[in-house]
């Protein structure tokens, strides 16, 4: 399941996800589940038609990126997998980072990361003018509707109806959405 939350310049997409690392890291063998958040550009595309016509939104290349997972194996609650990425290099994401604070409070640790829009980006070595001047003020707003959503959806990853292990090729069985 994905929702996307759009402002001017920039967007939140959430996803439940599933993902099996092909060449894990010691310690993080085996598959993970729970929730995606990636903060994203958004692109405006030309209007294609009438003036009636609904204009194409791209939600571009991600800036910054946060994954509430556990192990599919591990007790739920565990946030034995929950880490993020604080760069990202084109569609690539950066070493994974686990934080002490991430994993204590994921949603906490994640609404306050989404309600400082230039610290994200700094870090994320994104220069500020990418996002429009009330992009940091509209996500703030909406930090704890984003994160209500986060927790809707690990919900249902813990209770088995989301984020669950496809029946399809080795690729799909990797993502969902995000």
């Amino acid at each position: 399941m994905l929702h996307v939350y759009g402002f001017e310049r920039i967007g939140v997409a959430v996803s439940d996800l599933y993902f099996v690392n092909p060449d894990p890291e010691p310690g993080q063998e085996g598959a993970e589940h729970g929730v995606r958040l990636e903060v994203r550009l958004l692109e405006k595309q030309p209007l294609d038609g009438s003036i009636y016509a609904s204009r194409p939104i791209l939600v571009g290349r991600p800036v910054w990126r946060a994954d509430l997972l556990e192990s599919v194996a591990g007790k739920p609650g565990s946030h034995d997998r929950t880490h993020h990425h604080p760069t990202m290099r084109g569609w690539e994401p950066g070493k994974r980072k686990f934080e002490r604070g991430l994993s204590a409070d994921p949603l906490g640790w994640l609404e306050s990361r989404l309600s400082d829009l230039d610290t994200l980006l700094d870090e994320a070595e994104i220069s500020r003018d990418e996002a429009h001047p009330s992009d940091a003020a509209q996500l703030k707003a909406a930090a704890p509707e984003i994160v209500a959503t986060a927790r809707r959806l690990l919900e249902r990853v813990r209770a088995g109806e989301l984020a669950v292990a496809p029946d399809e090729t080795p690729e799909s069985a990797r993502m969902s959405w995000l």
